[in-house]
């Protein structure tokens, strides 16, 4: 059983799965706004959050960048829109998953039941200690990142996707490996890492032609090691 908030304007929507999450024994509150959602997470623990993007007083896209400042909770994407490139960005901007509009209450059930399942798993891990490759610092329990003893500014995934290459420096990382471990998709567009990736290096100082720490092998995956010592030294 979950506490599940059900963030959803269109009322005949909002009672079907008000009425299917309640006879699958979750907890269910819900609201219409994008503001009542704040105020909810605010005040009360929830366990996963149906969030529509479709909302009268604010964009979805724009809340969930609130939520996402208060709390790490879960949270379901509920949209009509179907444009990948949008989809990549909420899912880059802290969305744990999405549905497309319409889907079936089994199906929302399936993809709540993955996501908690996660969750549930981070939360029973150990604390994770401090990892150091070359002059690479990384705290993954404070989500913080140091490069020659200067702070890293990072996103989310930027350190997501760098904590989890450091956690296994010199091993060739294959692609679909990256989505399903730091995107938690199953299947993507590659072009969601090569971005990332072109991100991270140009905060590292190295390029893709001249790679210190990150490198990729084409067809094979992405690995992260030491910088080699410079001829002469």
């Amino acid at each position: 059983m979950a506490s599940v908030l059900v963030v959803e304007d269109d009322q005949f929507v909002r009672s079907a799965l008000i009425r299917h999450l309640t006879e699958a024994s979750h907890t269910v509150r819900s609201v219409g706004t994008a503001l009542e959602a704040l105020r909810e997470v605010a005040h009360f623990r929830f366990d996963v959050v149906v969030l529509d993007l479709g909302l009268p007083d604010l964009d979805g896209a724009e809340a969930l960048k609130m939520l996402r400042g208060i709390t790490d909770v879960p949270v379901i994407i509920a949209t009509a829109r179907d444009d990948e490139t949008e989809i990549v960005r909420l899912l880059n901007d802290g969305a744990d998953d999405y549905l497309v509009k319409p889907f079936s209450v089994e199906h929302l059930s399936a993809r709540m039941t993955a996501v908690l399942r996660r969750a549930r798993a981070a939360g029973a891990e150990p604390p994770p200690t401090l990892i150091r490759v070359g002059g690479l610092s990384i705290d993954p329990l404070r989500r913080q990142a140091e490069l020659d003893g200067l702070p890293l500014d990072l996103t989310r995934r930027e350190f997501d996707l760098l904590a989890f290459l450091a956690g296994r420096p010199g091993v060739v990382v294959p692609r679909k490996e990256l989505l399903a471990e730091v995107w938690q998709q199953s299947y993507g567009d590659d072009q969601t890492i090569d971005v990332h990736l072109s991100w991270l290096r140009r905060k590292l100082g190295e390029t893709a032609a001249q790679p210190r720490y990150l490198h990729t092998l084409r067809g094979v995956g992405v690995k992260l090691e030491p910088p080699r010592p410079e001829p002469g030294r």
